[in-house]
């Protein structure tokens, strides 16, 4: 009968524990205090920073938020003394707050962009060389990696270690081409898994790659002296505009009344 009842325990209890061994309930670890998505890691990884940081970016975010919402709120009940007022001035302050975090990693994410896209260039350059010189893709970006810093020497780093954990070659270049956040780095990086699994012409090229990219950099540069250039013109339009359009009125007056 005991034997029985002590069946019907372990059933529903899943067992009983060894001996020696303390009774401990089954524990699930719960959610963080901020579920991250895709897009936000996305973002994170093409910032240059680790996925990881996902929910400490959140919880800065929501910081933030509610520092805009005090400070709107003591602006307009303390300096201006409406509480309507307090309260739009707290809910422009908390968009602000929300918005200024998400606004930075933009522009991070984008600096990045650009410095890989000026160190893709030289990287293609020298891989293409040691291509050339007899070296595989693989031994060739270890040469880099050795003696190279930098976002596009930290990916191939990456691609390195995924190849030391078991990956396969043509498949670890495709995780970097597929996580990058740079398409002309994806463009390098498909071209070695191409010549991983079909042995291409890895030399030639990498240096039509960087050509290319070259002329996309001449492209940048041009359309940002175009943007400068208008730039350093509304000065010059809202400064002496407005005195020439002045001396050209004043005598109208004069002119038209014949005084």
């Amino acid at each position: 009968m005991r034997a029985r009842r002590r069946d019907r325990i372990g059933a529903y209890a899943g067992g009983a524990p060894a001996p020696g061994s303390a009774w401990r309930p089954a524990h699930r670890p719960g959610p963080g205090l901020f579920r991250s998505d895709d897009r936000l890691e996305a973002r994170l990884r093409a910032a240059g920073r680790s996925p990881a940081d996902a929910e400490r970016f959140r919880v800065r975010q929501l910081a933030q938020a509610g520092a805009g919402v005090a400070a709107g709120l003591v602006t307009g009940a303390v300096l201006v003394g409406s509480t309507p007022f307090a309260l739009l001035l707290a809910g422009v302050g908390g968009l602000l707050g929300v918005t200024r975090a998400p606004a930075a990693l933009a522009r991070e994410a984008e600096a990045r962009r650009a410095r890989m896209r000026l160190e893709l260039v030289t990287v293609d350059q020298v891989l293409a060389i040691h291509v050339r010189a007899g070296a595989g893709p693989v031994q060739a970006v270890t040469r880099v990696v050795a003696r190279g810093r930098g976002a596009v020497v930290d990916e191939l780093r990456g691609v390195l270690a995924a190849v030391r954990s078991g990956r396969s070659e043509a498949e670890a270049f495709r995780l970097a081409a597929a996580t990058t956040a740079e398409p002309h780095a994806a463009r390098t990086y498909r071209l070695f898994a191409l010549a991983a699994e079909q042995g291409a012409d890895l030399g030639t090229a990498l240096r039509a790659l960087s050509a290319d990219l070259r002329g996309v950099r001449r492209d940048e540069l041009r359309r940002r002296a175009t943007r400068r250039r208008a730039a350093m013109l509304v000065p010059t339009i809202a400064v002496l505009a407005p005195v020439m359009l002045g001396f050209v009125i004043a005598p109208l007056p004069s002119l038209v009344l014949g005084r």
